[in-house]
């Protein structure tokens, strides 16, 4: 990454931001917008160069602001309405119209959708637990003995009272998993791919991405209860 940012590290010769464009757009999402920092020129070239360059909006960040903060600052791009956020750092293959579905399904209470998986390594993420209904009544981000494998998957499927939470923090740098989602708790719903999902910020989990990437199957959504 000293010369290629993470979103463009290609995995099988193609580059993970590939991936996402395709399955966004491939579920009728109608535009994109692309936050960019470390090189954020070579990003930019890239998109140039997309079939889908017409339908993608860039914007920058010289200090990073979290995902929550990135939110608030774009905040009139995103509107009236529900808008998904996506961390593309992470190679997956879940089914993007079915987790709108889901959230259009939801349970009425709840203002935002998460997509869940099983992982491998749970110290390393935010680990959820679920109720009935597929609402998140506990979440632990990174901790040492985490209370099961069903982790978040930094897909997120917002209504607008979200960002309105954001802002009235009064802030302009926050954090989605320490100050967004433990202020939802019961108001969140989880769904579960039981598709492929893997972050590939490190270079043991890229190489397990290079090889596994082969063989992943398209991946389904389902509510998870425990």
């Amino acid at each position: 990454t000293l010369t290629t940012p993470k979103c463009l590290v290609p995995i099988q010769g193609k580059p993970l931001l590939d991936y996402w464009l395709e399955s966004l757009f491939s579920a009728d999402i109608e535009r994109v917008l692309i936050n960019t920092h470390w090189l954020a020129n070579v990003v930019r070239d890239h998109v140039a160069r997309s079939p889908f360059r017409d339908r993608i909006d860039l914007v920058h960040e010289d200090e990073l602001l979290g995902t929550g903060g990135t939110i608030l600052v774009n905040r009139k791009w995103f509107g009236a309405g529900p808008f998904l956020v996506a961390h593309a750092d992470n190679l997956t293959n879940f089914n993007v119209a079915e987790l709108v579905a889901a959230h259009e399904r939801r349970p009425r209470e709840c203002v935002l959708t998460i997509l869940a998986f099983r992982t491998d390594s749970p110290t390393s993420c935010g680990i959820l637990e679920i109720g009935i209904q597929g609402i998140v009544t506990g979440f632990h981000e990174k901790v040492e003995n985490p209370p099961g494998d069903l982790a978040n998957a930094a897909v997120y499927i917002c209504e607008p009272e979200i960002a309105a939470f954001i802002a009235s923090l009064g802030k302009p740098n926050v954090d989605f998993s320490t100050e967004v989602i433990p202020a939802f708790l019961q108001r969140i719903y989880a769904v579960t791919t039981d598709g492929y999902h893997r972050d590939i910020g490190t270079s043991e989990s890229l190489s397990r991405a290079q090889a596994e990437c082969k063989t992943m199957p398209p991946g389904t959504l389902g509510q998870k209860t425990l």
